[in-house]
């Protein structure tokens, strides 16, 4: 009799706090838009942190909250934004397909090793070993591929010592933006804009050449003679600004150091 008694006290005492929790879940039940999930279905899934949000599903929220654009998305570019304004009934107005671009010419083969390094092949290691790494120039590629690493696209690999990207599977997340220790990596026009300006020491002269074969030494030629007045010299290297750029060229074509290249560089 006593375990019949405490069976129905207790299947009693769970039924009565399953209802109390059944009422207590309704009345307390946030409201959620719909057209979240659909936004959510609509992201590419990566969760690779390049909108600025922890993954897909806080990109969805921030849209749907108004915190974030529709094109947000660096992986899913045009086309998700466009689904996802097709959800949200918005007009959708993205901005030109940027990809990662490498700021450095020092392979190998323009630039010499100091000493053997034989430590952890890590990029994020170097600022702890003797005179930064190995490598001749202290502000140019290091090779140990810290942002092959961070890519999910498989869109950067290091060649001949040098940090290369494949700018047709890069995906403008920014990851190797993020991990690279020499600030050396940036995300450019994908198309429209040929011309980039391939080296970040902001040494001068003799230094430069003593370091590498391909470094810009801030003559700044590059500068007195863009017709467009689209470059200027910041930190003892030129930089571009894109929306005054017009393809012209005449930027290559004055430097003596070849650090201005172009897409077609690449494959020749």
């Amino acid at each position: 009799m006593s375990i019949l008694i405490s069976i129905l006290v207790v299947g009693g005492s769970g039924l009565i706090i399953g209802l109390l929790l059944s009422i207590a879940g309704k009345k307390l039940a946030v409201e959620t838009d719909e057209r979240e999930a659909l936004v959510r279905e609509a992201l590419p899934g990566n969760n690779c942190g390049g909108c600025g949000y922890p993954g897909c599903d806080g990109a969805a929220a921030a849209i749907m909250s108004g915190a974030a654009k529709i094109d947000v998305c660096p992986v899913g570019g045009a086309q998700t934004a466009k689904k996802i304004g097709s959800i949200l009934g918005q007009e959708v107005s993205t901005g030109p397909r940027m990809t990662a671009f490498v700021k450095c010419l020092g392979n190998c083969d323009k630039t010499r090793q100091e000493y053997e390094y034989t430590g952890i092949m890590d990029c994020s290691i170097m600022p702890f070993v003797p005179a930064g790494g190995p490598g001749s120039c202290d502000h140019g590629c290091l090779g140990y591929g810290s942002c092959v690493a961070a890519c999910q696209f498989d869109a950067i690999h290091v060649k001949n010592g040098l940090a290369v990207v494949e700018r047709e599977l890069c995906k403008a997340c920014g990851a190797c933006v993020r991990v690279c220790p020499h600030h050396l990596i940036e995300l450019v026009p994908y198309e429209d804009k040929d011309y980039h300006v391939q080296c970040s020491s902001s040494d001068k002269g003799k230094m430069v050449m003593n370091a590498c074969e391909a470094g810009c030494i801030s003559c700044g030629k590059c500068v007195k003679n863009c017709p467009a007045g689209a470059l200027t010299m910041e930190n003892n290297v030129p930089v571009i600004n894109y929306e005054l750029c017009t393809n012209c060229g005449t930027c290559r074509e004055n430097c003596p150091r070849g650090c201005i290249t172009t897409w077609k560089d690449e494959k020749q």
